[in-house]
């Protein structure tokens, strides 16, 4: 089995963390998870974005969850910062992840009568795949920041993001990408700049938390690139095809849809598939951008405790 560093240093690991054995077609590795709180229940899995960023976003449900009585737990895909970082490009595919996610439920030991499910950017697609594929063993589903489809998403950040920009400062950003040159320390500057503090996280740079830097620092471009694409305004992956807006009226268990105002994902969008979910329930955070969690936290964490308690 090959294992990250990360995934070997077991005790000195914090409390709550565990080790997952998963089986993939290139043999079994580990993947890293960490139990927070105590409920038996609300169990809520918690599958962050990228692919390939990791759970370290997530920390602000440290003051918000765990007051509210939430067990809930942190969770690194595989060739995530904290678990295994297998180099076999044929790991990174939807199909794949979904099965992970099943097999990490099953070693936690949730099931219907407690375990919900909560993915935000590409942890959204991955949930919303979860869950039509394996909705008998969910409570509820929470779909965070994310659309249903990839193409509706493109459209919106052509239609509506990018002519929002500056046109000189598009115009170069452009130029970047026509030469494929993403890794110009300009070009990073100029989306930082007029893109992710508007719409990512709306802090001045210097104020991100540092979890959320922590995060960054740790995605693995090996997973990112391949499947969301190298450009940051839009996908151009293997996820650029994905569109679940005809299958999602197929789940129904009790559903929350959270959108920001300010998020790269398009607002009108959360709020339909919330009206198009059988048991769906929309929160929008109005002072909120795609890490909504993080500028705009009450909105957040107040609307999801809710719909967990509700249940």
């Amino acid at each position: 089995m090959a294992s990250s560093p990360q995934a070997t240093r077991d005790e000195s690991q914090p409390a709550g963390v565990r080790f997952i054995p998963i089986t993939t077609p290139r043999g079994r590795y580990r993947v890293w998870t960490q139990r927070c709180g105590d409920n038996p229940r609300i169990k809520l899995l918690l599958l962050h974005g990228g692919p390939g960023c990791t759970h370290e976003y997530f920390e602000p449900c440290d003051d918000y969850l765990a007051a509210a009585g939430v067990e809930y737990y942190y969770y690194d895909q595989l060739g995530s910062h904290y678990s295994d970082q297998p180099d076999h490009a044929d790991l990174w595919e939807l199909e794949r992840f979904v099965d992970e996610v099943e097999q990490v439920r099953v070693a936690l030991g949730l099931g219907p009568d407690n375990f919900c499910l909560l993915g935000h950017s590409w942890g959204g697609i991955l949930a919303l795949e979860y869950a039509l594929r394996y909705q008998r063993q969910l409570k509820a589903l929470v779909i965070s920041n994310m659309m249903a489809s990839i193409p509706a998403y493109n459209d919106y950040a052509t239609r509506v993001l990018m002519p929002a920009m500056d046109p000189e400062v598009l115009a170069q950003i452009k130029r970047f990408e026509a030469q494929g040159d993403y890794q110009n320390g300009r070009y990073q500057d100029l989306l930082m700049r007029h893109h992710y503090v508007l719409h990512v996280l709306r802090r001045p740079l210097d104020a991100w938390p540092d979890c959320v830097n922590r995060a960054f620092q740790h995605l693995n471009p090996k997973i990112y690139v391949p499947m969301q694409g190298p450009s940051e305004l839009g996908s151009s992956g293997k996820l650029a095809q994905w569109d679940r807006t005809a299958q999602i009226t197929q789940i129904r268990v009790p559903t929350l849809v959270i959108g920001a105002r300010y998020d790269t994902m398009d607002p009108a969008h959360m709020r339909w598939m919330a009206g198009a979910l059988p048991r769906g329930r929309y929160v929008e955070c109005p002072a909120g951008s795609h890490l909504a969690m993080h500028d705009d936290p009450r909105c957040y964490f107040e609307g999801l405790v809710r719909f967990l308690t509700d249940l």
